[in-house]
């Protein structure tokens, strides 16, 4: 069966209440220089590798931020993201959890959004 529809993601939304203080914690844990946000203050785009694009949307400041991590960031050193996250006081949900193919650990952003980091065994 075909479709038009790709099976590739062109861009993943993060919901955010406050945009400025949101913008300076993913920059101090993705370790990008933050930016300006666009759409009149409501969406940053994050600097990525690779094709898929990943943006901070404050459009709908009333989101619910329950349910399972959508998506997760890549890391060479899980031992080094453990470190780099509890310096930055983040809240980490999980223990370092192994699945055979990939080990992973889970936290939260400011929001309570659910996020990821996941190393290939």
């Amino acid at each position: 069966m075909s479709s038009p529809i790709q099976s590739r993601v062109g861009q993943v939304f993060i919901p955010v209440r406050d945009m400025g203080s949101s913008v300076q914690w993913y920059a101090a844990l993705l370790g990008f220089e933050p930016g300006t946000a666009s759409h009149d203050d409501t969406i940053y785009d994050i600097p990525t590798d690779g094709d898929t694009r990943l943006a901070l949307d404050a459009n709908r400041p009333d989101f619910d931020p329950s349910g399972p991590p959508r998506f997760f960031f890549w890391t060479d050193d899980m031992g080094a993201t453990l470190e780099h996250l509890r310096a930055l006081g983040v809240t980490i949900t999980s223990a370092v959890e192994d699945i055979g193919s990939v080990f992973f650990v889970q936290f939260e952003d400011p929001d309570g959004n659910a996020l990821m980091a996941c190393q290939r065994a």
